[in-house]
């Protein structure tokens, strides 16, 4: 049992570093990362180092993980500020749009294919959902309007939620026990109180890390993320819609004067990152390259429908209102990309054991390595000819509650007792060593920055920003005028420790 665990460590530690390596390598061939990482899993699987994996069910499962750290970070990240004007139809393609996808994606399937409605609806919403992984890890790199890039990355981050449902509610026997209008009251129900559920979470971890005085800034990162994750949690145990839980409750936490903020999103990131790599790399591992050579045609069909019918239609109907140039409805359309949800979706109706599951999963591989690799490759060329890319833009400036750590300083709060000899003291009498400053003080509950000849009293507290190489001559000093005063060198105290 060892011997096995010590040989799963050794191939994922290197498939591990391999898959980061790869990331550089992608950049530079403009071959997206995520194909890169479908690649890796089929080539250390079956038909490569003849590793076989085919449980579905645990696939599923650690897919779902997946896609909620995934979205987590996509909502951590999202400014409000940009978020904003784009919420309406952003909200509405990830909602009206992905009906009208699932619409089109399906008749067309149900006429070609000969496919019976059930299975050619399925595709549709398997298809319908754009891939936050995909698209975060893609438009990032380029230059594009901010509106464009924050409506694509938003639409990706919402609609899952209710994808996930409809493929459910078409996966199951239940949808044959109700009627129509009871799965959509069902559907509007579990995305509206998932989205008051996340942001009662994120309005709660908010006051929670705010007051918090947690004894290391690591365990920072790791409650921020924690509560995105208790937010799907506790969606999910009130029957409501955990993906839409987690990017409400992300999107609140990534907007809030929270404590160590870049160093929570450095690790929202990281841990994404990891997410995408373990789940394309987990996705290629489940495929099977023998039977995807019969899966080409009706991908190809799928995959054509779904780029030039149904995705142009539902941009189209879902920019009814909204102020949308066709330019913009172009590269809207173009940019819906797919990868690692669509392939997570279609192992829900393969673990039903629904019939055609097997083909729909091959399909849906095959799609989403041609399609990402074509799209992907264009959208910096399509960009231009549309005439929307955008000039290089200034780098968002970082402001963030405490970046003390990368500046090589240590934040230093000091409370002024009673009987203590620093009560009449005037700030320019402590007389701190060069790199450190009392840069505010708070008495009777009123915060100030304090002068050079501010005199201290009882109760104050002091914070005071000190350099790492300074650090424990400024608390020697502060302990010699506490127990001597103003002249306590004069007396021979110098505050060291009286123990030693």
């Amino acid at each position: 049992m060892t011997d096995r665990l010590d040989v799963a460590l050794l191939i994922g530690a290197a498939v591990l570093l391999v898959a980061v390596g790869a990331v550089r390598l992608s950049t530079r061939l403009g071959v997206p990362s995520l194909l890169v990482y479908l690649a890796i899993g089929v080539a250390i699987g079956e038909s490569g180092l003849g590793i076989r994996f085919d449980d579905v069910e645990l696939t599923r499962a650690l897919g779902f993980c997946a896609l909620i750290v995934i979205i987590a970070e996509g909502g951590l990240t999202a400014r409000w500020s940009t978020l904003r004007p784009v919420l309406g139809i952003s909200v509405t393609l990830a909602t009206v749009g992905v009906v009208v996808s699932i619409g089109v994606v399906g008749a067309v399937v149900h006429a070609l294919l000969g496919l019976d409605w059930r299975l050619a609806l399925l595709y549709g919403a398997v298809l319908s959902s754009t891939d936050a992984a995909a698209v975060f890890a893609t438009l990032r790199w380029l230059r594009l309007p901010r509106r464009l890039v924050t409506t694509l990355e938003a639409e990706s981050g919402m609609n899952d939620a209710p994808v996930v449902l409809l493929v459910v509610l078409l996966s199951t026997s239940s949808l044959a026990g109700h009627d129509w209008w009871y799965d959509v009251l069902l559907v509007c129900y579990e995305l509206a109180v998932g989205a008051v559920l996340g942001f009662g979470v994120g309005m709660l971890g908010r006051w929670t890390l705010r007051r918090a005085a947690l004894p290391s800034s690591g365990l920072y990162p790791i409650a921020a993320v924690g509560l995105t994750v208790l937010a799907y949690g506790v969606a999910t145990v009130s029957h409501a819609s955990g993906f839409i839980a987690v990017y409400v409750a992300g999107v609140v936490l990534g907007n809030s004067r929270l404590p160590h903020r870049q160093a929570i999103l450095g690790f929202a990131d990281g841990l994404a990152w990891l997410a995408q790599i373990g789940l394309f790399v987990l996705l290629g591992l489940l495929s099977s390259p023998g039977r995807l050579e019969d899966a080409l045609l009706p991908a190809v069909v799928a995959g054509l429908a779904l780029t030039f019918l149904a995705r142009p239609l539902s941009v189209l109907v879902s920019g009814l209102g909204f102020r949308v140039r066709p330019r913009e409805q172009a590269f809207l359309s173009w940019a819906g990309l797919r990868g690692a949800v669509p392939i997570v979706l279609a192992t829900i109706p393969l673990s039903e054991g629904l019939p055609g599951a097997a083909q729909l999963f091959d399909t849906v591989f095959v799609l989403v390595v041609i399609f990402t690799l074509v799209q992907a490759g264009t959208l910096a060329p399509v960009a231009r000819r549309l005439g929307i890319a955008a000039p290089a833009e200034l780098t968002e400036l970082r402001v963030e509650t405490a970046p003390l750590e990368r500046m090589q300083a240590d934040l230093l709060q000091l409370e002024i007792p009673p009987g203590s000899r620093l009560v009449g003291v005037h700030l320019d009498e402590l007389r701190l060593p060069v790199g450190a400053s009392v840069t505010l003080v708070s008495r009777d509950g009123v915060g100030f920055v304090p002068a050079p000849d501010t005199r201290l009293k009882v109760g104050d507290s002091l914070l005071i920003v000190a350099t790492a190489r300074v650090r424990d001559e400024v608390e020697r000093r502060l302990r010699a005028v506490n127990r001597r005063g103003r002249l306590a060198r004069w007396f021979g105290e110098y505050g060291d420790d009286r123990n030693k």
